[in-house]
């Protein structure tokens, strides 16, 4: 989850199936889909008119740092510890994407993360022992008459990495993020209500989705925001608890960040198959924590120069849909440096968000290359709209930066490309489209 802001994350609890079948069938057999909106279009509450071109990259970059130190906290922590179709349009939210739904009955609107990074489910509730500041009302499960505490003894409550009992043998949730944020609460079951960009259907519930009624939170998170649909593939994601209803599918196609007036979307379930021209598929690889969907990169190539990765790491790269850049491990990156160094004409400049290093000057006839991403019987080609951003009126970065540990193909890679999963057939499958069409 990113580090900068907390929202819903909600999962359906394996005992609930059934419910979500009926729902389903009801929606019909193309399921929903959901609207995902960039959190710099003006269509966001996060929107501010008077940020610059530079402000907003520089300031996705920082959430993208954050998001980036999380991920090292949790794969540091997973070194020591053994631990039918919906769909939903996405709005980027410069590293993140937000989702409109409703949760409890009668329903209360939420703006949330839809997060592959992520499996918590939360939102914060009344009464609130310490709670950040929140522009929308919080949630108030008194007022639900769907609303239930789970046990101790639940099997959800046995998939949280950290939970207590409280006197009355509920269950206690505790999480903390790696800027010190931080979300404590009970574990409960509640209804929530997506509003669909199907034609089947204007919205859809589905009952007894588990989620973290938080108490007490603080940190960093804005006031915008109400909570985090978490999309992992770790026990608790709605992804993993929505399990065989959706077949284990879903899939995204995020507009480009120039086209923020544009809608994303977010499909689950058999809709969800990538059956376009050009798809090409790569094995998800199982590796922990759980939580990450990894891939294997085995090269980079920049028209005859090709940067090799090492044979012997299986899962060498997170896909991640909540991370603006792509990151490759240092020695990697460096390497790829080196190949577009001699391969592009354009003369360096500097980033006025002094953020990225390799950073060249606009205005020439030159053009920016290709990169081809060879996964593990993928190739993917991507133009400079997924390897570089656009930081000022007149100069272009690399959307590609080093990391000291690991690798995560990000958000901007992944624009303008169906891109779907099959937690059954262990694959991701990439297609090349136009998502603003979809």
């Amino acid at each position: 989850m990113a580090v900068v802001h907390a929202f819903i994350l909600v999962s359906l609890t394996t005992f609930s199936l059934h419910f979500f079948q009926n729902s389903f069938v009801e929606a019909g057999r193309g399921g929903f889909s959901v609207d995902l909106i960039h959190r710099d279009s003006p269509q966001s509450p996060f929107y501010n008119p008077s940020d610059t071109l530079s402000d907003r990259v520089s300031k996705a970059i920082r959430r993208s740092s954050s998001r980036v130190d999380y991920f090292r906290s949790l794969l540091k922590s997973s070194t020591s510890i053994n631990t039918t179709s919906i769909q939903s349009e996405v709005l980027p939210n410069g590293g993140e994407y937000l989702m409109s739904l409703s949760i409890g009955t009668p329903p209360v609107k939420l703006l949330a993360i839809a997060d592959t990074g992520s499996d918590l489910i939360w939102t914060q509730c009344k009464p609130c022992e310490q709670c950040y500041h929140q522009t929308t009302p919080l949630f108030d499960p008194s007022k639900s008459s769907t609303y239930r505490d789970l046990s101790c003894e639940s099997n959800t409550c046995a998939a949280l990495p950290q939970a207590s009992c409280s006197d009355s043998r509920k269950c206690e949730y505790s999480y903390s993020y790696g800027d010190k944020s931080y979300t404590n609460g009970l574990l409960a079951v509640e209804t929530l209500t997506f509003a669909s960009s199907s034609r089947a259907r204007s919205s859809i519930k589905i009952p007894k989705i588990s989620f973290g009624c938080g108490h007490n939170n603080d940190g960093t998170f804005n006031s915008h925001g109400a909570g985090l649909v978490g999309l992992g593939g770790g026990q608790l994601s709605l992804i993993s608890q929505l399990g065989s209803s959706i077949n284990g599918k879903f899939s995204y196609c995020l507009v480009p960040l120039q086209k923020t007036t544009s809608s994303s979307q977010m499909i689950f379930g058999d809709s969800a198959t990538v059956s376009i021209s050009g798809v090409v598929s790569t094995p998800l690889i199982p590796k922990e924590p759980d939580t990450f969907y990894y891939l294997n990169l085995e090269a980079i190539s920049i028209g005859t120069k090709k940067v090799e990765f090492p044979s012997v790491d299986e899962g060498n790269i997170i896909i991640d849909s909540g991370t603006t850049l792509t990151y490759l491990e240092t020695s990697i990156f460096n390497k790829l440096e080196s190949a577009l160094k001699g391969v592009i004409t354009l003369p360096p400049a500097e980033d006025p968000t002094r953020t990225l290093d390799v950073c060249y000057q606009l205005g020439s006839d030159a053009e920016l290359p290709n990169m081809k991403f060879s996964f593990t019987g993928a190739d993917l080609v991507l133009p400079p709209l997924n390897t570089f951003i656009q930081v000022s009126d007149d100069v272009v970065c690399l959307a590609i930066v080093a990391s000291d540990s690991f690798s995560i193909f990000g958000n901007i890679a992944q624009q303008n490309i169906e891109v779907g999963y099959d937690l059954v057939g262990k694959t991701v499958s990439f297609a090349k489209t136009d998502c603003t069409k979809h």
